[in-house]
């Protein structure tokens, strides 16, 4: 796979140049408009919870890897704050766990957004912080 990578700084008014080199590189892979809207609002909501729960306090930076081939797109959102684990943080691996809408923890609904727009959804812990993979295959 092919990659670019951006580097921003962990502030909420930087995820708009996210969303427009993803729209470059999407576009120039022949995705479709309608999957390249999904992924827009999945990659913004990742870097939203990077700043938010990154654990920054405004000096940050967040990594954004786009790894391409000619049949994905897989979008890799790093931050270097405190490692979320899925599990731990009471959701589920699976959208909404079974619960309704109503019955989620405040914040929990940007996993299952995420999960909605993408065709894969993968969240991983490291040292150094939390990885997010969002992954759009075409069609």
């Amino acid at each position: 796979m092919k990659a670019v990578q951006l580097h921003i700084p962990a502030h909420a008014d930087q995820i708009d140049l996210v969303r427009i080199c993803l729209y470059g590189i999407a576009s120039k892979l022949g995705f479709e408009y309608e999957d390249i809207e999904d992924m827009k609002v999945a990659v913004s909501e990742a870097c939203s919870n990077a700043v938010l729960h990154g654990g920054h306090s405004g000096e940050g930076m967040i990594e954004v890897t786009f790894h391409h081939d000619d049949q994905a797109l897989v979008i890799q959102v790093h931050n270097d704050g405190s490692p979320f684990v899925l599990e731990g943080a009471g959701l589920s691996s699976t959208p909404l766990g079974g619960a309704a809408v109503s019955e989620l923890q405040a914040g929990g609904l940007g996993i299952y957004l995420m999960e909605a727009l993408m065709d894969k959804v993968e969240v991983f812990p490291t040292s150094e912080g939390t990885d997010v993979w969002l992954t759009k295959y075409r069609q």
